[in-house]
């Protein structure tokens, strides 16, 4: 029972470690960039040795992916539950909403995103992992929107709900790049809910032209 219990210790102690060192090396990526840190750096932030970091990751490479995987499948359970809040016809205003507060997070997610995926891009191996990830994201949209077409009719431009649900993604991939730039999330967000309101209603009625992004042109992804 004694070696149970310490056994138990050990593993919170290292899931603990683990996770702390997620955390600390978030905050080191976002603020310098993947490329520009070192492991030294990572443990100084999370206040252990290189022992506790080898004890948990092989290599940066390992720490960084585990931590973007962490961050995105938290983020796919996120949509997925914010887009199965409507009863059987899916209220897309609403949903829109939901949707967009749980994308747009916060910049330095999207700095570390934006990393991830100039490493991918050079190695195929990662490339297969962050493409599978998000397969996973539209997956959920889709299913989604798949489920609603007996009740709400997608613009018949989009396809069906697969295409829909990479229409989704791109309008999402667009308004953040630009918000990596001027930073102005409550634009980002505003300018979100129009485009996915327009890609996925046949007409929109929910504009509102004294507060409308469009009418801050700095708001448009370039």
């Amino acid at each position: 029972m004694a070696a149970d219990q310490t056994a138990r210790r050990v593993t919170r102690r290292r899931l603990r470690t683990r996770a702390n060192l997620l955390d600390a090396a978030f905050e080191v990526f976002a603020a310098k960039g993947f490329g520009r840190v070192s492991i030294e750096e990572v443990c100084e932030a999370a206040g252990y040795s290189r022992g506790a970091f080898y004890s948990n990751f092989a290599s940066l490479d390992e720490l960084f992916f585990a931590l973007y995987r962490q961050r995105a499948e938290l983020i796919a359970g996120q949509v997925a539950d914010a887009l199965a809040g409507d009863g059987p016809g899916l209220d897309v205003p609403a949903s829109v909403d939901r949707v967009t507060e749980v994308l747009l997070l916060d910049h330095d997610w999207l700095l570390v995103k934006t990393d991830f995926l100039v490493h991918a891009a050079r190695d195929p191996a990662v490339a297969r992992s962050l493409l599978e990830h998000r397969a996973t994201l539209r997956g959920a949209i889709a299913d989604r929107l798949g489920r609603d077409r007996a009740h709400t009719a997608l613009p018949a431009v989009l396809g069906d709900a697969d295409a829909a649900a990479h229409a989704v993604v791109a309008a999402y991939d667009g308004v953040t790049t630009q918000l990596l730039l001027d930073k102005d999330v409550d634009g980002a967000r505003a300018w979100l809910k129009q485009l996915l309101t327009a890609l996925l209603t046949e007409g929109s009625t929910h504009s509102h032209p004294t507060s409308h992004p469009r009418n801050h042109p700095e708001n448009h992804p370039e």
